[in-house]
């Protein structure tokens, strides 16, 4: 195997990966006729499988150079174990994020022999077990949760409503393309189909009225919480708190919540009013004209969904500090705007020691997020920039719908549209701030014309959005340290999330999905985003972290195979370097992308 810093793929040569006599071409169904067509969908062990293939290519036998491609298949070694996989590839990626097809085949004495997606999860489990020294006992339950999801939402998934917004925020039906199990859920109490997006689940909240010396509130704009107390009327005295009804099961139990029950402090409303849709999120839905965002004490990816005291807090001082940046931002990018978080509500039940019970703060905790009625322009239909980006056709939101032709300038004028609606705007609230927006694809909408062309983008979820201390030390300085240290990063991290976000989680999936329509075009599309980055550099004085990203520094990407393997919440997720696609000059881009794993 050749040696290589930047992590470039290889090809196959005299020293690639198979052994002496093993074959890899007339038996790797590599031929178009052999090929799903673009219309179809994968069964949920292929879905399952390639997920896992493409993390290991990224986080685990590509870093290692033990990878290469060949006639048409991707080969990957697992470095500890010593096995060889092979999978047939639709196309090759420039940022080496190729599209498989098929199964994935080990080789054995002999040949090759296909691998159902639980003997292939099993590989991943032994080879980090052997990597890391540790062994994680949920992963395979991890895994097989994660495809029975998917099983269950290809057999039985109804039919598309009319709104085709909340059509794209239901449409992720295979979840992420790098993490093992992204469609695992870790509740073992009831059945998730009634409350799934990938089920176009819309459903009732539970409303509970409170004794109002019992609630714990803030806002930044009273028609937040008005909006609220509409929802469901309460006695005089009394607060109104919605809630998860699968979390309300949850948490019905609770001796504090039960005792309150009892003596009249809290009522319980039942379920009512009219139905909330799930988002992609699952825990955030949508209704009454805005985003409530609640706990679930439920592992998706690798974050417990519940809303932390200081995520309730901090949700609404970002609001209010990000009031003068935002209009900055509006004023300089009116196509362009952040939803914000404008107020929370929970129940605060005193416990023993007199202070409110924290699993009952943090787990009737509910965020209150704009909507999207004077946020999206008139005329235009806002979809769920994954949705767009998603590798297969699931909704009438993806790129192939918005772009049925196969015209190649077209291609080219809608991305060039949607980058300067994007891109701008991250770059500014960084630079020009101090403030860290998280655009990757679940948390961006992009709002299309009639003729499906990118016109408005929205940017949601304040979780994720940090400020630079260097930039905010005084405002920051005034707030409590625990609800200050989790909102902030130092500049590093930030740009690190920045990039990520942005540029490989979003950019290069989306114009992955642009590539497969125009396979041709792949380096042109990186060109035209590194065109954009040239320009806000310039419009930024050539600051260094952006020259160094144009000069082809490699790519964080995150680390979710070996943060899950470790069991770390996200905020401790690490990343693994890619190299970019933005050093490669046009011309030679088509060698580079044989060449990379």
């Amino acid at each position: 195997m050749t040696t290589k810093t930047d992590h470039r793929p290889e090809t196959a040569g005299p020293d690639a990966l198979p052994g002496p006599g093993a074959t890899t071409g007339p038996d790797a169904t590599t031929g178009p006729d052999a090929l799903p067509g673009l219309g179809s969908l994968p069964g949920a062990d292929d879905a399952v499988a390639h997920t896992l293939l493409n993390c290991l290519l990224r986080e685990v036998s590509g870093p290692e150079h033990q990878t290469a491609v060949a006639d048409g298949t991707l080969l990957l070694r697992l470095p500890r174990r010593g096995a060889l996989l092979r999978v047939a590839l639709r196309r090759t990626s420039l940022l080496g994020a190729h599209r498989f097809t098929g199964p994935v085949s080990e080789q054995v004495p002999g040949g090759w022999r296909e691998l159902g997606w639980r003997e292939l999860a099993e590989h991943v489990r032994a080879e980090l077990a052997l990597r890391t020294g540790v062994a994680n006992e949920e992963f395979l339950d991890q895994v097989a949760s994660s495809h029975q999801v998917v099983a269950a939402a290809l057999a039985g998934r109804p039919a598309p409503g009319g709104d085709r917004y909340l059509e794209s925020e239901q449409a992720l039906l295979f979840g992420h393309r790098f993490h093992p199990a992204p469609k695992s859920r870790s509740a073992h109490r009831g059945s998730w189909s009634d409350y799934a997006p990938e089920a176009r689940a819309a459903f009732r909240l539970r409303y509970l009225a409170v004794r109002t010396e019992y609630v714990a509130q803030d806002t930044a704009d009273p028609a937040a919480l008005a909006r609220l107390d509409a929802l469901h009327p309460v006695p005089d005295g009394y607060t109104l708190v919605p809630a998860h009804p699968w979390q309300y099961r949850l948490l019905a139990g609770h001796p504090l919540l039960t005792a309150a029950l009892a003596r009249g402090d809290v009522l319980d409303l039942g379920e009512g009013g009219a139905p909330f849709a799930a988002t992609a999120s699952v825990r955030t839905l949508y209704g009454a004209g805005a985003f409530l965002k609640f706990s679930l004490n439920v592992r998706i990816t690798n974050c417990l969904r519940k809303n932390s005291a200081y995520e309730l807090a901090g949700a609404v001082t970002l609001t209010r500090l990000l009031a003068e940046p935002l209009a900055d931002l509006a004023r300089r990018f009116p196509d362009a705007a952040v939803l914000r978080e404008p107020a929370f509500r929970t129940l605060a039940l005193p416990g023993p020691d007199g202070e409110p019970d924290l699993d009952l703060f943090e787990g009737f905790g509910l965020i209150v997020r704009e909507g999207l009625d004077g946020a999206v322009r008139p005329g235009l239909t806002p979809l769920l920039a994954g949705a767009v980006a998603d590798e297969h056709p699931t909704s009438a939101a993806q790129v192939g719908a918005l772009l049925p032709g196969r015209d190649g300038a077209a291609a080219r004028d809608w991305w060039a549209a949607y980058l300067r609606l994007v891109v701008p705007p991250v770059l500014a609230a960084y630079f020009d701030h101090g403030v860290v927006l998280e655009p990757h694809l679940q948390n961006v909408l992009v709002c299309v014309d009639g003729r499906g062309r990118p016109a408005q983008v929205l940017f949601r979820d304040l979780e994720g959005t940090k400020l630079l201390p260097e930039q905010h030390a005084a405002a920051l300085a005034a707030l409590p340290a625990g609800t200050a240290g989790p909102m902030t990063y130092d500049a590093q991290r930030g740009w690190d999330r920045v990039v990520y976000c942005l540029v490989v989680n979003h950019l290069a999936e989306l114009l992955a999905a642009l590539a497969d329509r125009h396979p041709d075009l792949e380096a042109a599309l990186w060109e035209d985003v590194r065109t954009v980055l040239a320009r806000c550099a310039a419009a930024h004085g050539g600051p260094p972290r952006l020259a160094a990203l144009l000069a082809g520094v490699p790519l964080p990407a995150k680390a979710n195979l070996l943060t899950r393997w470790s069991r770390r919440p996200d905020r401790e997720a690490g990343y693994v370097p890619l190299a970019s696609p933005l050093s490669i000059p046009a011309g030679s881009a088509s060698t580079a992308a044989k060449e990379r794993p």
